[in-house]
């Protein structure tokens, strides 16, 4: 909300100055967001005389001038085409800054003339285009006055945030009413004559919505001459940011700040027929006065004559009735339409105006007979004519309600030790009538533009609850609701800033942990995965469907049905999708070499409410460089060793773990694997992605991806800490290479050389491959390291020897391998 400090003034009497009006609106909750003053850039510049203006001795285009200052006279050599003699102009003296030029003003010599001063034009005053020539003044300017204050520019802006409840402080007035019931002043009454009508006739309205529209009331003028409106309206309006547009529809953009009253106008000679009719949309289009095309649906209140809809009520006016510089004969509209419905027509169509934005904050019932009289005189001033008979349809609701306040409450709910009578005083400042008073509290009757207080709620209740303990609870909670809405006029008008900061009672000495072990586990993972040199990216859980298919199902259950694009139309069924999306992007840009990860979801139907979270990676593209090795392409097994790496972190125990090959058909089968956690449990999967993924997408390649499924985590148990467990004695190492066919995978041996005495063994280790032109086709060599660690004695030659056979008998079982 935005108005100036004479407009202010013009609702308030006051002698305080603009500070204290300032701190004052933030104390009593109107929160200042800024002030300007657009006179402070101009203030060096002043009113001067043209005295002399001769051709320049040495330039056909340039004019020496003396112009009196009235500081004296100087000279000034100008080269605008309208400089002579006599004129009133704007000087700039030599320090003065050229705002509109960017520059600081010098004495200087122009072909051998002395120049000590500037004579300026509007756009270099940088208060519009215009350089055809220097601005001309009045002749009765005063001389030697500053600039700002004879166009009265020093006049500052002052912007206030309105919370959605105080719709009563979209109006000048209402903000003076609060400074003055703050002790800031007082506030000017307002009484607007009652305009004797002229003449019968106008058209007459028809309400067929009254629920949209309980009450409206029009009056006609015939005989007005639209022209634009005088300097102190379209200052005004310029100065909040409004553009002046002609008189009459400066009147109704006035009203709307001024009293927080929209008004509307419409052209006589533009409507069909003698009657203004109310009702329900039925699919027409409107052009609005914004220039755009609207259809109105049924659920919006819409003002009608023989020849259609002429206005959205409420939200925006018809360019077909709207009023110009022909308009003769004028019908001002002024109504009341129901919150809920203004807000919604407003949304559905995307449409944010002045009138909006109060009516969906509910307006003052009681105002409606004034604000009409009102702007009946104004339009009478500015424009002429004579005004005929209010009409109206409909009638003034009942908004008269009370609100009862316990004193002690103020102390109890509020923080603050404030007397009764201050109360109590308070509230009357406001504008509440006092009902009835006791010792203990106050019922008052609350003024008609306070809607926000004891304002009517809705409950949703249950409809189990039994209807005696339902109403009884709708009761009290009207009742509470009201005390506190009180409560809060009392406390802000002593000043929110009086309050006494109370902190909330902790329920235990140590705080609880903010982080459930979920959440803390999916930031460890977070920082594993960023510390292993991939970058986190948060990538749209949507993409095109035909590029979802490729990397999983893309059921139709899953697609978007109002997609924000047509090509994110699809959840994803994975984060990979878009992270290698997200690759090709950077690739095409110079970075081939890119290492991503993501903590996000990922959809199916099979999962927990057709999501899962997971933790997703990839690389491409070439190894970082290093001295100690060669650079190479990225492999599956950098993939496998970030999802270890990440596996280790979050706490699952890799010995649990076994990888098998039915990796997902997006990765390459032979170079991709399956990480499960028993038969049943997946955790993830790791791989190259598919070669003909990669053609057919245009990705980078080599391109290795794996992803981790944190839903299938499970959370850590809870268990006591004990000492670690340091055997004392030294354990036993013994090296293995076993023969077997080249289609036995490697953990096959491990897990049965693992197998073979677990007391015992508490390691085991593939640290060979071998696949050469001494081996027989079709087999390679595995080597193994085993740790053998002794409990309760050291183990002797034999024993050792004991187990080493065990191994070899496991390991020869269970894959069919020879010791080499």
């Amino acid at each position: 909300m935005k108005f100036t400090l004479s407009w202010l003034k013009s609702h308030l009497q006051t002698d305080a100055t603009l500070t204290q009006i300032t701190d004052t609106l933030t104390q009593i909750g109107l929160e200042l967001e800024g002030v300007e003053n657009p006179g402070a850039t101009l203030a060096a510049f002043r009113v001067a005389h043209v005295i002399e203006a001769v051709q320049h001795p040495n330039a056909d285009r340039l004019r020496v001038c003396q112009v009196d200052t009235g500081e004296g006279v100087v000279s000034v050599v100008c080269g605008a085409p309208n400089a002579r003699t006599g004129i009133k102009v704007v000087f700039a003296a030599p320090g003065a800054f050229i705002p509109g030029s960017n520059i600081t003003l010098k004495i200087g010599e122009i072909r051998g003339v002395q120049s000590a001063g500037m004579m300026l034009s509007a756009r270099e005053m940088g208060l519009g285009d215009d350089h055809a020539g220097i601005v001309e003044l009045p002749a009765d300017a005063q001389i030697g006055m500053t600039y700002p204050d004879w166009a009265g520019l020093n006049d500052p802006i002052i912007e206030i945030g309105v919370t959605p409840n105080r719709g009563d402080c979209f109006s000048v007035r209402g903000v003076a009413r609060d400074l003055a019931a703050a002790g800031l002043g007082t506030l000017k009454p307002f009484a607007p004559p009652v305009i004797p009508p002229a003449f019968d006739g106008g058209p007459r309205w028809d309400i067929a919505f009254p629920e949209a529209c309980p009450w409206i009331i029009g009056r006609m003028i015939r005989g007005v001459k639209n022209s634009p409106s005088p300097k102190w309206l379209q200052d005004r309006l310029t100065f909040i940011g409004l553009r002046p547009i002609n008189a009459l529809v400066d009147v109704t953009n006035f009203f709307t700040f001024d009293l927080g009253r929209p008004l509307h106008v419409f052209d006589v000679s533009k409507l069909t027929g003698d009657t203004l009719t109310l009702r329900r949309g039925a699919g027409e289009t409107m052009r609005a006065l914004n220039g755009k095309d609207y259809v109105v649906d049924p659920e919006d209140c819409a003002i009608c004559d023989a020849a259609g809809v002429q206005s959205i009520a409420g939200v925006i006016g018809g360019e077909a009735t709207g009023c110009d510089e022909a308009t003769t004969s004028v019908f001002v509209e002024c109504a009341l339409f129901d919150p809920i419905r203004i807000a919604r027509t407003g949304r559905r169509h995307q449409i944010v105006s002045d009138a909006r934005q109060r009516f969906e904050r509910g307006l003052d019932p009681a105002l409606m007979q004034d604000a009409i009289q009102a702007a009946t005189a104004l339009i009478l001033e500015l424009c002429g004519g004579e005004p005929g008979t209010v009409t109206m349809a409909g009638g003034e609701p009942a908004w008269q309600r009370d609100a009862t306040m316990r004193f002690a409450r103020i102390a109890s709910f509020g923080g603050s030790d404030i007397p009764a009578d201050e109360a109590v005083t308070s509230l009357e400042h406001l504008g509440f009538t006092v009902r009835q008073r006791d010792a203990d509290s106050v019922t008052v009757a609350v003024p008609s533009w306070r809607n926000d207080v004891a304002a009517p709620i809705s409950l949703d209740q249950s409809p189990a609850l039994d209807p005696v303990k339902a109403a009884k609870a709708a009761e009290g909670c009207i009742a509470v609701e009201a005390e506190n809405d009180l409560i809060e006029e009392v406390l802000r008008l002593r000043g929110l800033d009086a309050v006494p900061a109370v902190s909330l009672p902790r329920e235990s000495p140590v705080p609880q942990a903010t982080l459930t072990p979920r959440q803390q586990r999916n930031a460890v993972a977070r920082r594993t995965l960023a510390s292993a040199g991939l970058m986190e990216c948060v990538t749209f859980s949507f993409m095109a469907r035909a590029e979802a298919e490729r990397f999983g199902a893309a059921p139709d259950a899953l697609r978007l049905s109002n997609p924000i694009a047509a090509d994110l139309d699809q959840l994803r069924p994975t984060p990979l999708a878009t992270l290698a999306l997200a690759a090709k992007r950077n690739a095409a840009r110079g970075y081939a070499d890119v290492a991503l990860f993501e903590i996000g979801p990922a959809f199916a139907l099979d999962a927990p409410d057709g999501q899962k979270l997971v933790a997703a990676g990839l690389r491409c593209g070439q190894t970082p460089r290093n001295w100690l090795v060669p650079q190479r392409p990225v492999d599956a097994m950098d993939a496998k060793g970030d999802l270890w790496a990440l596996l280790t972190a979050v706490g699952v125990p890799l010995e649990a773990l076994q990888v098998t090959s039915d990796a997902p058909s997006f990765l390459h089968p032979g170079r991709s694997g399956m990480v499960r956690q028993g038969p049943k449990t997946v955790m993830g999967y790791f791989g190259e992605i598919h070669p003909r993924l990669l053609a057919a997408l245009d990705l980078p390649g080599p391109m290795v991806v794996f992803e981790l499924n944190l839903d299938a985590v499970a959370d850590p148990k809870k268990r006591k800490k004990s000492s670690p467990d340091l055997p004392q004695f030294q354990p036993v190492r013994r090296d293995f290479a076993f023969i077997v066919d080249s289609a036995v995978a490697a953990d096959s041996v491990v897990k049965a050389a693992k197998g073979a005495d677990r007391a015992l063994i508490t390691g085991v280790t593939l640290f060979d491959l071998y696949e050469g032109e001494r081996m027989t086709p079709g087999k390679k060599s595995l080597g193994v390291e085993v740790t053998l660690q002794p409990r309760e004695r050291t183990l002797t030659d034999l024993e050792i020897e004991a187990a080493c056979q065990k191994i070899v008998a496991a390991v020869a079982k269970a894959t069919g391998a020879t010791l080499r």
